[in-house]
């Protein structure tokens, strides 16, 4: 079966491009390997999401989820391998299966590295969190630590002195301070564009290049959300892509 569109990643930038693009009318297809809603959905408590004060990400992604859903785009547990372009559509292979879509919208998102060995057995219970403007402020009057070495450590640092009661800085394999509630890991993100080498440009880092109109070097293909390059990665900004993604591929389908 083809698919006006098919969607990578089922977080916050690719069910909200599913909406916008079901909305439109189109046929949309969303490949999901992990888990539906991508991290987020581990935080027990979301406060930057406008309208939704202290929602868990767990209920906030099930939300959009029921949303996309309700509205025609279809969701496979299946992961992309490879997109080929043929002609004037693409070739999807899946782990599973192989399909034909229109467009294309890459919304993978990033994974954070992880805490070595060392350092995750020294955190012990302690919370662990890789986002400060996502869960400082749970942490407000309380001694907290940041690893990490980069210009991510130092924006962290920079946001948390403002909530903490004391902010640490240590780097990787260092030991944890005692008295620290919480550790905030800045040791940077990955990405797991690899499939995507030689369709459409990549940076160093494998970050897929393209600016606020989200379109990439291959006509017919879009990126939305963290893995695309970006000063900002917010859930906020991941939602606004994947409007704008999903508004650009209904175009390109016009066209």
């Amino acid at each position: 079966m083809k698919y006006d569109v098919a969607i990578i990643g089922a977080g916050m930038a690719g069910l909200t491009a599913g909406i916008y693009a079901s909305r439109a009318g189109k046929s949309v297809l969303i490949f999901e390997s992990g888990a539906i809603g991508g991290q987020i959905i581990t935080a027990p408590s979301v406060e930057n999401w406008p309208g939704s004060f202290r929602i868990s990400g767990a209920d906030l992604m099930q939300d959009i989820k029921n949303q996309a859903a309700e509205l025609g785009a279809e969701i496979r547990y299946e992961e992309v391998v490879e997109i080929a372009k043929k002609d004037k559509t693409f070739l999807v292979t899946t782990d599973e299966d192989e399909y034909i879509a229109g467009t294309i919208i890459v919304a993978m998102g990033t994974e954070p590295r992880r805490l070595s060995e060392k350092q995750a057995k020294d955190a012990g219970d302690r919370a662990i969190s890789y986002c400060a403007t996502c869960d400082g402020a749970l942490y407000k009057g309380k001694p907290v630590v940041v690893v990490g070495s980069g210009n991510t450590a130092k924006q962290e640092m920079a946001y948390l002195k403002n909530i903490a009661s004391k902010v640490y800085h240590i780097h990787h394999d260092d030991p944890i301070p005692e008295d620290a509630e919480a550790v905030f890991v800045a040791i940077g993100r990955v990405t797991n564009t690899g499939f995507l080498k030689g369709l459409v440009d990549l940076d160093d880092n494998g970050y897929v290049i393209a600016g606020e109109d989200c379109v990439t070097s291959c006509p017919g293909v879009f990126v939305a959300g963290d893995c695309r390059v970006k000063e900002v990665r917010q859930l906020v900004t991941a939602a606004a892509d994947g409007a704008v993604a999903a508004e650009a591929a209904v175009s390109y389908l016009s066209e």
